[in-house]
């Protein structure tokens, strides 16, 4: 409910809460509105629970419809635009036209007539067969 409300947020409404009601008051105030906010936390989970128990199975097909209608509600232009016309393909409208394989660097002609060379020590430890 208060998701959007930062630290910030709160240090200002205690401060202003302080100065308003002052350091005797406030912590009833506090106590009132937690459990306001409480009691009708509990009222709203009772009445869905009763309607639960009155509609039984038919509670789910109430609340089908309604969530379709929540997913449209965070549907934007451009998502129902890729999702629908485009089969979830964004390129054409974030114009990123790369395939996401790697490209292979093209050789220049010099690269090809070289011999491959020959390295003039040994990759490993150095082997000595009449040391045996």
């Amino acid at each position: 409910m208060f998701a959007n409300i930062g630290w910030g947020e709160m240090l200002v409404l205690v401060i202003a809460g302080l100065v308003i009601l002052g350091p005797e008051r406030l912590p009833g105030a506090i106590r009132w509105t937690s459990g306001a906010l409480r009691q009708a936390r509990d009222y709203v989970s009772g009445a869905t629970s009763q309607l639960r128990q009155d509609l039984g199975p038919e509670f789910d097909d109430l609340r089908e419809p309604l969530q379709e209608l929540q997913k449209l509600r965070g549907m934007t232009p451009r998502a129902a635009i890729t999702k629908h016309l485009l089969d979830g393909d964004d390129s054409f409208l974030t114009g990123k036209f790369d395939d996401e394989r790697p490209k292979q660097q093209p050789q220049t002609p010099a690269a090809q007539d070289k011999p491959e060379e020959k390295p003039d020590k040994p990759a490993g430890p150095v082997f000595d067969p009449d040391a045996t």
